[in-house]
């Protein structure tokens, strides 16, 4: 491959240049799935609202894509690699039609707890393919009558779920909310938390970091915490001249 000679940071943004996907605040994600998870146990179908809410918690903490978590298989859970353990994200999306783009995604952020839970706890539920490696992390209710297990859920499925959720939990976001959102909230929850921009790279799977830059948004203040901050050492530096 030719190496890329411009500075990837100054990549043109393309079609989506301008665009800004602002995410909602911390205190409004907390307060929609501090909700949320609780009222699984009286939801109508147990299954499919804990499914839902399990796959809206990975966009939440790790930020995967919706068609790479609906791809996920039981064996793409390796809790051997790492201290945490790892997710095998096999279908990440590929540039420029060079097919699906497979990386490591380390479950930071409270992911292994998640994941722990959903497979002690409610993945057995669906049936006995929840030993099967080659079988869905996350199943439909319908069953492959050819294969004898569950079948993959879809991607529609979960955004429904999602949307359902929102209207009820926090409607401010009706109808705002997407995975693709809750991806964003998570590059900028963790780049406030203090992760550096090349390990957002990697965490999402982006071939640009400028493309990565897209997905920070910092609180609103920060222009102004800058001015103030550069102010203070001007201050500095002449009050030690005097």
């Amino acid at each position: 491959m030719v190496e890329q000679p411009i500075d990837e940071c100054n990549r043109p943004k393309g079609p989506a240049r301008g665009e800004v996907r602002v995410p909602p605040s911390d205190a409004e994600v907390d307060a929609l799935f501090a909700q949320w998870g609780p009222s699984i146990v009286q939801a109508r179908k147990y299954l499919p609202a804990a499914r839902d809410y399990f796959a809206a918690s990975l966009w939440r903490r790790l930020g995967l894509r919706i068609n790479e978590t609906a791809m996920l298989d039981i064996r793409d859970w390796r809790p051997d690699l790492g201290e945490l353990g790892k997710l095998h994200v096999r279908h990440g999306k590929g540039s420029r039609g060079r097919g699906p783009k497979s990386r490591l995604v380390p479950a930071i952020n409270g992911a292994d707890a998640l994941i722990d839970w959903w497979l002690a706890e409610v993945r057995h539920q669906y049936g006995r393919d929840w030993s099967d490696p080659d079988a869905p992390l996350l199943p439909s209710e319908r069953r492959d009558p050819d294969l004898g297990r569950c079948m993959r859920v879809g991607t529609d499925a979960l955004r429904s779920g999602l949307a359902a959720q929102t209207e009820q939990w926090l409607p401010a976001w009706s109808g705002r909310l997407t995975p693709h959102v809750l991806r964003h909230y998570c590059a900028s929850s963790l780049y406030g938390a203090g992760m550096d921009l090349k390990a957002l790279q990697e965490l999402l799977g982006h071939e640009w970091l400028s493309t990565t830059t897209r997905y920070i948004h910092v609180r609103n203040d920060h222009i102004e915490q800058a001015w103030t901050q550069a102010n203070r050492c001007l201050e500095s530096r002449f009050g030690g001249g005097v």
